[in-house]
């Protein structure tokens, strides 16, 4: 694929979103646009942002959506909702480009826990599932939401007491409790219906019903069994996953199957299967090999931190002992910060009081002088407030709390410790 294919993320805020913009963005050849109906996480790290979109139901989103596919010629879109998947499944002629979703009957199946239990109930791996909650046979059993995510809003069972508790019963579905080992298998199934990958993690660690933890684990022939039944009776095509959870006879019994990208899918791009651009390769009609590396691997998800600053600037002082280096070793972190600024064509101008023959210790950390616009190198007695103008458009870099007071206090300017500079970076791309 030579030409540039840009893809639009809907919505893109969410995990599963970011998840798409990590594994898209350093693509050569992709482009890559956010939209969200709400503003969120996703106008920290999309540089082609459409935050507070319509919602799909109102009248006008699709008119909106068609002129922000025109705009930015997008040729593919990435659903990334159970929900979002099958309103683009039930509109699909209304929409301008091509969308990865593969049928509306594959999106309602994979929305609708009642009917993944329907159509799979005559395999083994299908769970003991019961259509009318009074006919429950097995106490304890499990609750959960119809249309949900995961296992939020879930619940189990001990007894008739709490069956009868329940209100808008309508809602759940009750199925046997399955108490061991539960798996996520994230697949890959192409548009000739060959299922290329098949690798099943372990959900080490759950928080408000989403994994942030979790570990790959060897796949079997039993579970590659499962997923090509799994893909075929329900026609998937592109990047999917479903999960499964041993009962009390330590059988794999079926939770559910979605048909769009997994937040956790990260885990296996570690690998090598990178699977937002398998699907916007097999979509628009590409032959795609998949060739994983065979280790373990483990991805532990916390809250990440981006930021926006309300100012600008054009020149940038920055000390170096204990600044640029960390430890008498160059930090990796400073250097990511410097090629930033450069990238973004801001001055970087080099104010250090280093006791030693500068050009040397920079040719033996490897650190390309040329980097700099300007180096000021300066006798251990001197303030370095004397060195730097004051005007508009520049801030001071130093781990020392004394150089900062004094350039604050005498040229009131921004100043930075190492701890904060990650607050001047602008992840957007």
């Amino acid at each position: 694929m030579n030409k540039l294919t840009t893809v639009m993320v809907f919505p893109c805020g969410a995990e599963s979103g970011l998840e798409i913009h990590h594994a898209l963005k350093d693509i050569v050849n992709m482009r890559i646009v956010g939209v969200s109906g709400r503003e969120d996480h996703g106008r920290m790290v999309y540089e082609n942002y459409y935050g507070n979109f319509p919602m799909i139901d109102q009248a006008n989103f699709y008119d909106e959506l068609n002129a922000v596919i025109e705009k930015e010629k997008i040729d593919i879109i990435l659903p990334t909702h159970d929900t979002v998947l099958v309103k683009f499944a039930q509109n699909i002629d209304k929409i301008n480009t091509k969308v990865a979703v593969p049928g509306l009957r594959q999106a309602e199946i994979c929305r609708s826990k009642k009917l993944i239990y329907e159509l799979f109930g005559k395999y083994e791996f299908g769970p003991k599932y019961f259509p009318d909650p009074e006919k429950i046979s097995d106490f304890p059993a499990y609750a959960k939401l119809n249309e949900g995510q995961g296992s939020k809003g879930a619940f189990i069972v001990e007894n008739i007491s709490d069956l009868n508790a329940i209100k808008d019963k309508e809602k759940y579905v009750f199925m046997e409790f399955l108490p061991n080992e539960e798996l996520t298998i994230d697949c890959f199934t192409n548009y000739k219906g060959e299922v290329l990958f098949v690798g099943p993690r372990i959900r080490k660690r759950v928080f408000d019903g989403v994994c942030v933890n979790s570990e790959t684990v060897p796949c079997t022939d039993e579970i590659k069994n499962i997923a090509k039944i799994v893909s075929d009776e329900i026609g998937i095509r592109g990047s999917w996953y479903f999960q499964l959870k041993k009962n009390i006879n330590n059988e794999w019994k079926l939770l559910e199957a979605s048909v769009k990208i997994a937040g956790n899918m990260n885990v296996f791009r570690g690998l090598g299967v990178n699977f937002p651009a398998l699907m916007v390769y097999d979509y628009l009609g590409y032959d795609v090999s998949v060739i994983p590396n065979n280790y373990t691997l483990e991805v532990d998800r916390a809250l990440n931190h981006r930021y926006i600053p309300h100012f600008e600037y054009t020149d940038i002082y920055i000390d170096f002992d204990d600044t640029i280096t960390k430890n008498e070793k160059v930090n990796p972190a400073m250097m990511m910060f410097l090629y930033h600024q450069k990238n973004k064509g801001r001055k970087l101008i080099l104010i250090t009081k280093h006791r030693h023959n500068l050009d040397e210790t920079l040719e033996k950390l490897h650190i390309h002088k040329g980097i700099f616009d300007e180096i000021i190198h300066i006798e251990m007695e001197e303030k370095k407030s004397k060195y730097i103008p004051k005007k508009d458009g520049v801030i001071f870099i130093d781990n020392a709390f004394q150089e900062r007071m004094d350039v604050a206090k005498t040229l009131a300017i921004p100043t930075f410790d190492v701890d904060a500079v990650n607050t001047l970076i602008d992840y957007k791309e």
